[in-house]
């Protein structure tokens, strides 16, 4: 547990870490899918914000969208269907592609990252008592970690188990003094997500949170990513390091792992710690 919260704790010389939204879907590759995951981590060190939602009998799996179509072979609402229904569907890649994996239970995605990376599970219909429940009967604090919105989330969880760590939401100074507050202690926030656009106006935010230790997440996914030059993503992604943050959360990790060892390739080798013993512990 210390390992992941010093590895976290925001320093002058911290090196930027990816966060690979919904996993880094690409072609052949769907998004929150276990073998994309690794894909992933056979590119670049990276973390994962995940997704998790409920079938008809109550069972926890990785799934973005209310209903199947845009991802999988599959047709209706999740809800509708029970989880051995789902195993028989499955899940096509961004561009619509069928592919031969499955969606995968969120039990199976904890298993599965112990000791390689840290999940961020994203809030979606899950009820907040069995994510944590979930996580407390694997023993995953150390490498699993919540999206919270708000400080009453985050209160609920670090009140179920101290041990609880946070995404939180601090897109203002004013949520920001709601998580002090609530008595959440800093050194449970792993990451602040500011927003998705990074800008200079920012900085009195970002310098709040670093004098925390918090690290600054931007989320590249619902902007930059979209630009259609590789170029013109590139310049976006290294500018949201030059103006504070520390995390980017994107849908191309291996582009914006590129545009990190250009501007730090002094310090690339650096760039690994998921894959030492230390998340074994």
């Amino acid at each position: 547990m210390s390992d992941t919260k010093n590895y976290f704790q925001y320093t002058e010389n911290v090196f930027p870490v990816i966060s690979a939204h919904r996993g880094g879907a690409g072609t052949n590759y769907p998004e929150n899918c276990i073998a994309t995951l690794e894909y992933t981590l056979s590119q670049t060190p990276a973390i994962f914000e995940i997704d998790a939602r409920l079938t008809k009998d109550n069972k926890a799996v990785l799934l973005h969208d209310k209903t199947l179509e845009r991802t999988t072979s599959g047709k209706g609402k999740l809800r509708d269907h029970t989880l051995d229904e789902i195993k028989n569907i499955q899940l096509k890649d961004p561009e619509g592609n069928i592919t031969s994996y499955r969606i995968p239970t969120l039990e199976e995605a904890i298993q599965w990252s112990k000791g390689k990376t840290l999940l961020n599970l994203d809030v979606k219909d899950v009820p907040l008592e069995m994510k944590a429940k979930l996580i407390k009967e694997h023993d995953a604090f150390h490498h699993v970690i919540f999206t919270v919105h708000n400080a009453g989330e985050a209160r609920f969880f670090y009140d179920f188990d101290h041990r609880s760590m946070f995404s939180a939401f601090v897109k203002t100074k004013e949520a920001l003094v709601s998580y002090e507050k609530a008595g959440i202690p800093w050194q449970n926030v792993l990451i602040a997500y500011v927003g998705s656009e990074s800008t200079k106006e920012n900085k009195a935010l970002y310098d709040l949170l670093h004098q925390r230790g918090v690290m600054v997440m931007v989320s590249a996914a619902p902007v930059y990513d979209k630009m259609e030059r590789r170029e013109k993503r590139a310049e976006a992604y290294r500018k949201i390091l030059e103006d504070g943050a520390d995390i980017i959360e994107t849908d191309r990790p291996a582009e914006v792992a590129e545009a990190i060892k250009e501007m730090y390739p002094e310090k690339s080798t650096k760039y690994n710690y998921w894959k030492t013993e230390k998340m074994k512990n």
